[in-house]
């Protein structure tokens, strides 16, 4: 498959020489001094940029985005049980019965909202879901989602969490659908409103993507609020 999107890939940090000393003596060698890297920027302080290769594993959750409005409340693109913050450059799109995923259900619940990464240079969706029932039982609700949404998985790990003012289900699993290329990262998470229970999840293009696009979930995540 031939990827729509080229991305940029800077050039690796270069450590800086080892200075040794050529004293008399015993003298022992200077230490090796290492550019400092921005977390944010992945710039050092000389400018350089980190290499996509050495990223370190999680460093993409660990990034924070940067905020650019909302979604779910009353004159928003999608209206929605719940509100919170999107993350810059990525665009909201109410889904109705009429569109193409508009039918399109997964366990108990139904796609309401896509918000599409593309814009801020990513291959992939936060989708928003809703259910008009489901009970107080958030795990339940998940793992009818995971099962219809993906049939084929692995490594699939269930967790107790809170995301902003819910307690929620959250559920971290490899899609190894037979039609993919190779198996990629998913994640998603479920609350219950007094509407009904909402799930987000994450997908990607693909595992990379899938890791890029962190950062955005997690905003979501942390800034979860009754509409």
């Amino acid at each position: 498959m031939v990827r729509g999107l080229v991305r940029g890939v800077g050039a690796g940090l270069v450590p800086a020489a080892l200075v040794v000393g050529m004293l008399t003596g015993c003298s022992k060698p200077e230490p090796r001094t290492l550019p400092v890297v921005d977390a944010e920027s992945g710039q050092s302080a000389k400018g350089e940029k980190g290499a996509k290769g050495e990223k370190s594993a999680g460093e993409g959750a660990a990034k924070t985005a940067k905020k650019a409005g909302t979604v779910g409340g009353s004159g928003s693109p999608c209206v929605l049980p719940v509100t919170f913050d999107l993350a810059a450059d990525w665009k909201p799109e109410a889904m109705k019965n009429n569109d193409t995923f508009g039918a399109l259900t997964a366990g108990p619940v139904t796609l309401v909202c896509e918000i599409d990464a593309k814009p801020a240079g990513n291959i992939g969706f936060l989708r928003v879901w809703t259910g008009t029932s489901g009970g107080d039982d958030t795990r339940k609700a998940l793992e009818a989602f995971v099962a219809d949404e993906s049939k084929d998985r692995d490594k699939v790990e269930y967790t107790e969490t809170e995301a902003g003012d819910f307690s929620a289900t959250e559920v971290s699993y490899l899609n190894t659908n037979e039609f993919l290329d190779e198996p990629k990262k998913e994640r998603a998470l479920a609350v219950t409103t007094p509407r009904g229970v909402v799930v987000l999840h994450l997908g990607g293009f693909d595992t990379e993507e899938h890791e890029e696009m962190l950062p955005a979930y997690e905003l979501a995540k942390k800034s979860l609020r009754k509409a």
